[in-house]
């Protein structure tokens, strides 16, 4: 087979994998060498069918021994099958990034023959864009649950980032969909990650020219609606990987049913788009806003309420924590008010340090006081009281066709509503409303 060939059903293969964002790592070439990666990203593409992109995005190879059953890769599916050699996706990778094309690589793999012979043709692949070309552009490559320690610390050293996929929010699920993966499988690379970083800091300042270990840190993916898990469930199981594992990011990915399976939804039901929406949110919360997962959702409240923000729908299921006087209030409280993001609270408390704040003031802060307005006092702001009732406050951001989606759910339950009829007809207020 050609290496055009390959490429085509390789890079098809590999867009399922959402786990690819900006570099988060920042390093120049050395002398004679080539490319270099920023903090900030990564320059765009688009591919053939539009998706925008900044990395080739490829597997090693599609040719897998496992038999996941949400996996198009499936060892049952019949589909092409293809499997790079190490020095054709390096020579490639090489002439994309010669044109401007890419600013990096990411690459993961199927398990082909076993993970360890996997992991190898990852690592030689990603020694010769190293030692041979002297590429220093960022590397996003995929740890293979199962290979050795060994390989994973060669592969560490050799890529900016790392990332273990744990497929499935539990434990249970894991067995059902993936029978030849196991948790221990999984979060033993991951554990063996951490540590390793942890351990590269001493190694650089004892020696001048230590390698750095997956300096732009690791991540992992899981896959939303394949499962029978609550959003509750999989925001406590986030929660624990970022204590646990010091991870830089979870991503979550809806499941597209592309496989008929008793064990999976049906292949006509749509991808779950909002709740992995909601969980990125949610995510946002978690990393940046100092919210913990029980405050988010709780038992009595298992899953995400589609009309509202996570961070909206705490606000208004707590008014004991409101108002909030922005000219008094600490950065932390301000990040509890809708409407005001991590920019705009640092920004708030830098401008009043000269004058005291009205609404038109933090309308130019960036806040967005359309929300912001129910929960907070200001110079000019004694406070618009918050409605008694949820939907009250929705129909002051929302069209009325939203609210009578709202309504129709008060009323009939959320299992006869069609969240994407909803989500298409919020294009212009509900979406840009309540989304921060």
């Amino acid at each position: 087979m050609d290496v055009p060939k390959k490429l085509q059903i390789l890079t098809d293969s590999a867009k399922y994998d959402v786990a690819c964002t900006s570099s988060g790592v920042a390093k120049a070439a050395a002398p004679g060498g080539v490319g270099g990666a920023s903090l900030g990203g990564c320059c765009h593409s688009f591919s053939a069918d539009g998706r925008c992109i900044s990395l080739l995005k490829v597997l090693m190879g599609n040719t897998c021994v496992y038999d996941c059953k949400y996996c198009v890769n499936r060892r049952s599916n019949d589909i092409p099958r293809a499997v790079f050699e190490p020095r054709e996706l390096a020579l490639l990778t090489m002439e994309f990034y010669r044109r401007n094309y890419i600013e990096g690589l990411f690459l993961s793999s199927a398990v082909i023959k076993n993970p360890d012979y996997t992991v190898e043709l990852i690592v030689r692949t990603l020694s010769i864009l190293r030692h041979e070309y002297r590429f220093y552009g960022y590397i996003h490559a995929k740890a293979i649950p199962g290979a050795s320690n060994a390989l994973h610390e060669k592969l560490g050293l050799l890529a900016d980032r790392i990332s273990v996929n744990i497929e499935m929010p539990s434990e249970a699920s894991l067995r059902l969909l993936a029978p030849d993966k196991s948790k221990q499988a999984i979060l033993g690379p991951m554990g063996f990650i951490r540590n390793r970083a942890a351990e590269n800091p001493r190694e650089l300042t004892a020696y001048k020219n230590a390698p750095r270990f997956a300096p732009a840190g690791q991540s992992t993916q899981m896959i939303i609606g394949a499962s029978p898990e609550t959003d509750r469930q999989i925001l406590k199981l986030t929660e624990g990987l970022y204590q646990k594992f010091r991870l830089k990011r979870v991503f979550f990915s809806a499941y597209l049913p592309m496989v008929a399976d008793s064990a999976l939804p049906a292949v006509d039901v749509k991808p779950p788009l909002l709740r992995e929406h909601r969980l990125y949110q949610a995510d946002w919360l978690l990393r940046y806003y100092n919210f913990a997962a029980d405050e988010i959702l709780d038992e009595h409240h298992p899953d995400f309420n589609p009309f509202l923000d996570p961070k909206c729908n705490w606000a208004v299921n707590h008014p004991e924590f409101f108002p909030i006087d922005v000219n008094w209030a600490r950065y932390a409280e301000l990040l509890r008010v809708p409407g005001i993001g991590v920019v705009s609270a640092r920004r708030i408390i830098a401008a009043r340090e000269s004058a005291s704040l009205d609404l038109a003031a933090l309308r130019k802060i960036g806040v967005v006081v359309k929300r912001a307005q129910y929960f907070i006092v200001c110079r000019d702001n004694t406070r618009q009281k918050l409605p008694p009732r949820p939907e009250m406050f929705l129909s002051s951001v929302m069209s009325p066709q939203e609210t009578a989606l709202y309504r129709r759910q008060e009323r009939f339950g959320q299992q006869q509503l069609d969240l994407f009829d909803c989500a298409g007809i919020a294009k212009g207020g509900l979406t840009q409303c309540l989304t921060r």
